[in-house]
């Protein structure tokens, strides 16, 4: 059975990406991921590398809306979580 998605989570996923699609261009590059993760908190060259290895998977070397929506489902108590920071 497919899993209906809530009108808040849709919401929230927007939210997210524009917050770290800085330029809007549509897509988050590491440097993106790297300095949106940096304001909230330490974060390592090593771990935007490896977020962005799991949410990138088509591996252009960008996170499009539809990878983050897929990663975002398949991590919703986490979205959750980083929707309250936003």
């Amino acid at each position: 059975m497919a899993e209906i998605d809530e009108p808040q989570d849709i919401a929230d996923r927007e939210r997210i990406f524009k917050r770290f699609d800085e330029n809007g261009d549509g897509q988050i590059s590491a440097t993106e991921l790297g300095e949106t993760l940096q304001a909230l908190g330490s974060v390592t060259p090593e771990e935007v590398k490896y977020m962005m290895d799991e949410i990138d998977t088509d591996k252009d070397g960008f996170i499009s809306f539809q990878e983050f929506t897929e990663f975002a489902k398949a991590n919703r108590g986490l979205i959750r979580d980083v929707a309250k920071i936003f």
